[in-house]
C-alpha cells in the first residue's frame, strides 16, 4: 500500500528535493499557483539561464538563479526589507554612545542583523530602507546603480521656475564637484518660503541642503518620500512596514539584481 505523506513529511520532502517552481513563484507574489503555471508555460521563466516550461520542475532558490521576464526572483524567508519613516532628531544608526534616539528605537531587535541602506541627516525626515539581505543592501547603496531619491524641501526665500530649470540643465558647483538635479518642481510658495520637489540619484552627504544653500536658499525642512520604486505613502513618522515580495522584486530590478 503506498505511503500517505503527512503535511509535515511533505514539507520536509519539498525542502530536501527543492521547491516546485510554480509554488516558489506564488510565494514570491506572482499570483495564484494556476497563474504561476501559466507564466511557466508561456516561456517567461529561466532557471540558471535556461528556459523552463515544464510544470513540476523543482528548484533551490538559495542555490539557483530564477528569473521571470528577465527579473531576478529573490525569496529567502530569513531576509526582510523594511520601509521606515524617520522623524526629525533620530540618528540614522543602530546605536549611539550618547544615548540619542536611533533607528533601533523604532524597529527594536525583532529582525536579526538588519541594517539601514543609506542615511538621512539628524534633522531630516522620511524614508529609510532597512534590510538584512547583504546583496540587496550592497547594490542599493553602490553609486554604480544610481538609485533615484525623491525629496520635498522647504526653502527659506522665494525661488522661481528659472532656478529649478537651471539646477536641472546646468547644475551647481559644490566643494566636492559639480552636481545637477534630475528633476525640480515648485509645489507651493509664499513671500518667505518655497516648497519644491526634487529628484536626484547622488548619494553625497547632505546633498539637497548643500545644493540649495549654495544658491542662497537654505533648506528649513527636508523629507525624503521615495527611493527607487519604493514610496513612503501614508507611513506615519516613527513607524515602519515590511515590504511585500513584489516591492522587493521591483527594488531588486532597479539595482540590477
Amino acid at each position: 500500500m503506498p505511503h500517505a505523506y503527512s503535511r509535515a513529511e511533505k514539507a520536509h520532502q519539498d525542502e530536501h528535493d527543492g521547491i516546485r517552481l510554480q509554488k516558489l513563484l506564488a510565494q514570491a507574489g506572482f499570483g495564484s499557483r494556476r497563474k504561476c503555471e501559466e507564466i511557466i508555460q508561456e516561456g517567461r521563466v529561466e532557471v540558471d539561464g535556461e528556459l523552463v516550461t515544464e510544470l513540476g520542475t523543482r528548484v533551490d532558490p538559495d542555490q539557483q538563479r530564477i528569473r521571470v521576464d528577465g527579473s531576478r526572483v529573490r525569496i529567502n524567508t530569513r531576509h526582510v526589507t523594511l520601509a521606515l519613516n524617520k522623524p526629525k532628531r533620530v540618528l540614522s544608526t543602530m546605536d549611539d554612545p550618547k544615548g540619542r534616539f536611533t533607528l533601533r528605537d523604532i524597529v527594536g531587535d525583532k529582525y536579526e542583523r538588519i541594517f539601514h541602506m543609506g542615511r538621512l541627516d539628524y534633522d531630516s525626515e522620511g524614508l529609510i530602507l532597512m534590510t538584512n539581505d547583504g546583496e540587496l543592501s550592497q547594490h542599493v547603496m553602490h553609486p554604480k546603480y544610481e538609485v533615484e531619491k525623491t525629496y520635498i524641501a522647504t526653502l527659506r526665500g522665494r525661488i522661481g521656475g528659472n532656478i529649478c530649470r537651471r539646477l536641472v540643465s546646468q547644475g551647481v558647483q559644490l566643494d566636492d564637484g559639480w552636481i545637477k538635479l534630475d528633476h525640480c518642481a515648485i509645489i507651493d510658495s509664499s513671500h518667505d518660503n518655497t516648497i519644491v520637489k526634487v529628484v536626484l540619484h547622488s548619494g553625497r552627504n547632505r546633498i539637497v541642503r548643500r545644493i540649495f544653500g549654495a544658491i542662497g536658499f537654505p533648506v528649513t525642512r527636508l523629507v525624503r518620500t521615495q527611493i527607487g520604486p519604493i514610496k513612503i505613502g501614508d507611513l506615519k513618522p516613527g513607524s515602519y512596514r515590511v515590504l511585500s515580495q513584489p516591492e522587493v522584486r521591483s527594488l531588486s530590478k532597479a539595482v540590477d539584481l
